[in-house]
């Protein structure tokens, strides 16, 4: 196999992965489109070290996030979160730990819709923790604020989350 066949390989296999997690932390899908083009760019210039490397998965991933928390800063945008996101290559996505139901799926979506109405900073914390397994630590460092501020931002989220949800106002 050529190396240009290898890394093409490579893209169709871990492409999805990447743009979900860029989708999920940037809300848009052409600035995920973007940032997994860089990904994969970073990707093709490390190849050589990388290509084979078991560990890639949480290479990956770590980049992807970093470019994330980098564009959002620099731009300042409103973040917002998962959006119609399907995975179809059976990997452990949100959407993947939801089950089918109707009632599930309509829960699903007050979720979708609560979460975007949280401000920045409550819900990268969140998203951070719950879905990319970081520790309240690593999430202080990562956006460079106070443990104290992450705990507190992530209560707050997480209150939020709930009235929003038990309110029936998440629509």
């Amino acid at each position: 196999m050529t190396d240009v066949s290898r890394f093409e390989t490579f893209v169709r296999k871990h492409e999805h992965r990447v743009y979900a997690t860029a989708f999920r932390l940037l809300g848009s899908r052409s600035d995920a489109e973007d940032v997994a083009q860089t990904v994969f760019l970073r990707a093709l210039e490390r190849f050589d070290a990388i290509g084979d490397d078991p560990a890639v998965g949480g290479w990956l991933r770590t980049v992807t996030t970093n470019l994330c928390l980098n564009h959002l800063t620099r731009f300042r945008r409103r973040w917002r979160l998962f959006s119609e996101m399907e995975t179809d290559d059976g990997g452990t996505d949100f959407a993947d730990r939801i089950p089918a139901e109707d009632a599930a799926t309509d829960r699903h979506t007050d979720l979708e819709v609560a979460l975007r109405a949280l401000p920045d900073h409550q819900r990268v914390p969140l998203v951070l923790f719950h879905f990319e397994g970081r520790s309240y630590q690593e999430i202080a460092s990562v956006l460079g604020v106070s443990l104290g501020k992450v705990k507190t931002d992530m209560h707050r989220g997480r209150k939020a989350l709930k009235d929003r949800l038990e309110g029936g106002d998440a629509r």
